[in-house]
């Protein structure tokens, strides 16, 4: 005689996360996730990360196909590498973005998995369009990456230019220097 044990869970979740989705769901690391986390291979900011994603993925089924590859933190503010369709759902629905935001501490910003510096500095300025970036050298041998921004620089502009300046410093220790079209 053959006896099958199932457990009933709330949801199945397809959600993709750097922990395993029974942590997710339960906020309590495995052995294993503990393990990732204690060499390095996981950040706490992606076990927190993972946490909101698979709570918010319970309520909001758009959630529940996305992959959080990882997460980084910069200044408190959390840095989301996600696939780029999950980017493209967050960018289209102002709602979605603001749900997500809502469940951070910092501001949130996407980042396409595997991005190079380029696409990583477009997705930080998103949606402000960039018109150019080059790499310059400056005095005593230093290079530096210039970004040529669309429109000036006002009081209403909608992103925070140093906080981009220190992501992308924080994250791959690129020195920008950020210009406007017009002064």
């Amino acid at each position: 005689m053959v006896y099958l044990l199932v457990f009933a869970s709330k949801k199945s979740i397809s959600l993709r996360t750097p922990i395993c989705n029974f942590d997710a769901m339960n906020g309590i690391l495995c052995p294993q996730c503990e393990s990732k986390l204690d060499q390095g291979k996981l950040t706490k900011a992606d076990v927190a990360a993972s946490i909101k994603l698979v709570k918010l993925s319970q309520k909001i089924p758009q959630i529940d196909k996305f992959t959080l590859n990882s997460c980084r933190q910069s200044n408190g503010d959390y840095i989301l590498y996600l696939g780029s369709q999950d980017i493209m759902t967050i960018r289209q629905s102002r709602e979605l973005y603001r749900i997500l935001q809502g469940e951070f501490d910092g501001k949130i910003w996407l980042v396409h998995q595997d991005s190079d510096d380029k696409k990583l500095i477009e997705d930080v300025f998103f949606p402000i369009k960039i018109l150019g970036i080059n790499q310059v050298w400056a005095p005593g041998g230093m290079q530096k990456t210039k970004v040529i921004v669309s429109g000036r620089k006002t009081p209403r502009f909608p992103i925070d230019v140093d906080k981009v300046v220190a992501i992308a410093h924080d994250l791959r220790k690129i020195d920008l220097v950020v210009e406007f079209e017009r002064k």
